[in-house]
């Protein structure tokens, strides 16, 4: 299982390829070969299986308290699939969005095991690694030249969007952080800064207002909670966030794409109310958008760039109810377990949750499609099995330094 879950959190780069499949027009270029993308999902696949039979055979009453509430979202996406417009299309991606709820799950259960914890961070770190600092040596070469006219040159590597990129490393760099400073060997440690400096310069290569405010968020949590200049700090990272979106944006961008979003945005509340129950299906939002969409829009557009309108008009009021539930227990849980925690386990509890909260301010103003596949749920689960270290022991006594503040 330490391998399994390694193995996981490494190939998350590459999870951004998945939307080739969806036959959808999207403004991006993915470098990953279509036949490598079909390996990817069948080495997920494979690794669901293996994990489902693992859970089977070493079940651990009490270790799951998100699982039902994940299920009834899976449950929500199949009814909103079902009564949608393309349900053959959607189906696939469907089940794509299921597996993260084995990778919570195997998470939740055997993190605390020998050796899990240390072997899943350092697949995570170097993955992470050496995808920012492969996004960052393209922009260097401009290289591939398509991708780099595209982008108008900013760090993309394998994400296919600069604001997939930045997503994946809104959620990587606080745990970094963290596991800089508590990191149970000096090797971790180490690694975790360099992986730290690595993903800042190629987040800030991105060049994503939505990326750059959801990495102020994420920072400004931390501030408000580890540091004694609490609140105060926080708006001040805030402020600094905002700052750097006014006066670097639009050097990367075509002023034009600051009004974009208002009209996607008003073709999306168009199709929720039209469709406000169930939604029209996961991924179907494009084709709607083709028949709703006002004359001063984009022709296409593949999502709300709205996590939540996203989410609302492919998954309707059904589907925002359970991720409502979702969250309201994860918060529930991790407060239960900070409580009883240690130092460290909380600090690195507290930092993965960091990047929980990055995203979702970036999911405000975009939908990033490897926090939806990728991160969303086994984020969660880390949070809460990293919180819940001071009660297993081994996470403890392998992953953190106990005598770091």
């Amino acid at each position: 299982m330490p391998a399994a879950l390694a193995l996981m959190y490494a190939i998350v780069p590459l999870l951004p390829s998945f939307i080739a499949l969806t036959g959808v027009a999207f403004p991006g270029v993915s470098l990953v070969p279509r036949g490598l993308t079909y390996a990817v999902l069948a080495l997920c696949a494979l690794l669901a299986v293996y994990a489902i039979t693992l859970l089977v055979r070493y079940r651990a009453p009490g270790t799951q308290p998100l699982l039902l509430p994940f299920l009834s979202v899976f449950a929500a996406g199949l009814l909103a699939d079902v009564v949608g417009f393309d349900p053959s299309s959607g189906l696939l991606f469907t089940f794509i969005g299921g597996m993260p709820i084995v990778w919570q799950a195997s998470i939740a259960r055997f993190y605390g095991d020998r050796n899990v914890a240390t072997t899943l961070f350092w697949g995570y770190l170097i993955s992470g690694g050496v995808a920012a600092a492969a996004a960052i040596a393209m922009v260097a070469l401009r290289y591939p030249p398509l991708q780099y006219a595209i982008t108008h040159g900013r760090a993309t590597g394998t994400f296919v969007l600069p604001g997939e990129l930045a997503g994946y490393l809104i959620v990587l760099l606080p745990v970094a952080y963290v596991l800089g400073r508590v990191g149970r060997t000096p090797a971790l440690r180490a690694v975790s800064w360099i992986v730290l400096a690595i993903g800042i310069v190629a987040l800030a290569m991105t060049y994503s207002r939505a990326g750059w405010m959801g990495f102020a968020a994420a920072v400004a949590f931390l501030v408000a909670v580890r540091t004694r200049h609490g609140a105060g700090g926080a708006a001040a990272v805030i402020a600094a966030g905002v700052l750097a979106v006014l006066a670097l944006f639009n050097a990367h961008h075509n002023p034009s794409e600051d009004y974009t979003r208002l009209a996607i945005w008003k073709a999306a509340e168009g199709i929720i109310d039209r469709f406000p129950l169930t939604g029209v299906g996961p991924f179907n939002f494009s084709h709607l958008y083709a028949v709703v969409h006002g004359p001063d829009a984009d022709a296409t557009a593949f999502h709300a760039h709205s996590l939540y309108l996203t989410f609302l008009a492919e998954f309707g009021i059904v589907g925002i109810c359970t991720i409502a539930w979702t969250i309201w227990r994860f918060v529930s849980e991790l407060r239960r377990r900070l409580a009883r925690a240690p130092a460290p386990a909380a600090f690195l509890a507290l930092g993965v949750t960091a990047g929980l909260i990055g995203v979702a301010v970036q999911g405000l103003i975009d939908t990033v499609s490897v926090v939806i596949f990728g991160l969303w749920m086994p984020t969660m689960g880390l949070a809460l099995a990293a919180a819940a270290g001071g009660e297993n022991g081994p996470t403890i006594d392998e992953q953190c330094d106990v005598s770091a503040p």
